[in-house]
């Protein structure tokens, strides 16, 4: 069973939370314009990162723990060393309205990490090298805010837009490779079948130190591979027309399936770190669960009295987090298909959830300005 720690300290409501891929470190962004890096082990705040002047609405951490990026409603972003808290750099300016995704380049294509890619409200998709401190390369293409962007296993940039496509980008010149098409509304939510992996790199359950890039992109290579297996990456998106559609784009354009069931738009949809599952999270209330191969629905997952806007998966895919307008969190077994554990606690409504890549913990941060930290 969980029990919580309340953490205190943000002025304004959790936007994000996010922990580093070794788990030891916890990030939150919050309308107060702050980052705050935790330390788990203590439970204490570590820095109060300081340079945003508006908003903080997402942070990504690098594959490799060594970067922490954060984007603003001012649509800037700030790389910050998680050693010292300190930026690294002048803000990275570009974007024209407010940040709404960013995603690192895996650090089994590259160590050590140094590319991201951000997404913006303004319509382009825009790839940074932290080393360099600038833009190497604009994605542009969409006709409406981009919603979402996931830097693939293979190298490929993908992006989710309001206006209805979800677009494929190869990453050296950053020209356009395909066009999914297909939902009839914005596109919401996109996930890979590998972002567990992706997220954690070389970082495993051992908690390894690497000595070197070259062997943490070794390790983390094999990691990908074995989470692959001989199968094509799989992605699945969620959109306002209540739907979701899983993807082999690498394989096809045409969606392997279309998932209906939620009455309202679905709002987050999150692949299980085995690949197995997709879980979806929808304004109608619910989490559905859906068999992450084929696209078939599962079961539906009710208790919340309010639309779910987040979801995260415990590392090991057995259980499932949600956190919803109704102030609550909750965590559902996938085995048994029902509620294991009801997680009070927020004030208001629960905006971000996270659980620690080690399976140990879990975060949430929302409108009520904590951040709780759960522990198993």
């Amino acid at each position: 069973m969980y029990s919580g720690l309340i953490i205190a300290g943000h002025t304004e409501a959790v936007l994000s939370v996010a922990f580093s891929p070794d788990g030891r470190q916890l990030a939150s962004g919050s309308g107060d314009t702050t980052v705050r890096l935790w330390d788990l082990n203590t439970q204490t705040p570590l820095f109060t990162c300081k340079g945003h002047k508006n908003w903080v609405l997402c942070i990504a951490w690098s594959p490799d723990g060594k970067h922490l990026v954060s984007g603003s409603k001012a649509g800037e972003l700030q790389c910050w060393d998680p050693q010292t808290g300190n930026p690294s750099g002048n803000p990275l300016i570009g974007h024209k309205k407010w940040i709404t995704g960013i995603s690192w380049e895996p650090v089994h294509l590259n160590a050590p990490c140094r590319r991201f890619v951000s997404a913006s409200k303004d319509g382009d998709a825009r790839i940074w090298d932290v080393s360099l401190r600038k833009c190497v390369m604009c994605l542009t293409g969409h006709t409406l805010a981009i919603t979402c962007v996931k830097w693939g296993g293979d190298g490929v940039i993908y992006t989710g837009s309001q206006d209805c496509t979800i677009k494929m980008w190869e990453t050296s010149q950053g020209k356009l490779i395909r066009e999914l098409k297909g939902h009839g509304h914005w596109v919401n939510s996109l996930a890979l079948s590998t972002e567990y992996v992706l997220r954690t790199g070389a970082n495993d359950h051992t908690c390894k130190q690497y000595s070197s890039p070259e062997e943490m992109k070794k390790v983390a290579l094999e990691r990908y591979k074995k989470m692959r297996g001989n199968a094509p990456e799989r992605l699945v998106s969620g959109s306002d027309d209540f739907t979701m559609f899983l993807w082999e784009p690498a394989v096809s354009k045409h969606p392997k399936t279309r998932m209906t069931g939620h009455q309202q738009l679905v709002n987050h949809v999150y692949f299980s770190p085995d690949g197995q599952w997709i879980a979806s999270a929808s304004f109608d209330k619910s989490v559905k669960l859906w068999n992450g191969i084929t696209g078939k629905f599962v079961a539906a997952f009710r208790g919340h009295v309010g639309p779910v806007y987040q979801i995260s998966w415990s590392a090991d895919s057995r259980l499932l987090l949600s956190g919803s307008k109704d102030s609550t969190l909750k965590i559902w077994d996938i085995r048994t298909q029902k509620l294991k554990q009801d997680l009070p606690g927020h004030a208001d409504e629960v905006f971000a959830v996270d659980w620690s890549p080690d399976g140990e913990k879990v975060a949430s941060g929302g409108r009520d300005r904590v951040l709780k930290l759960w522990m198993g």
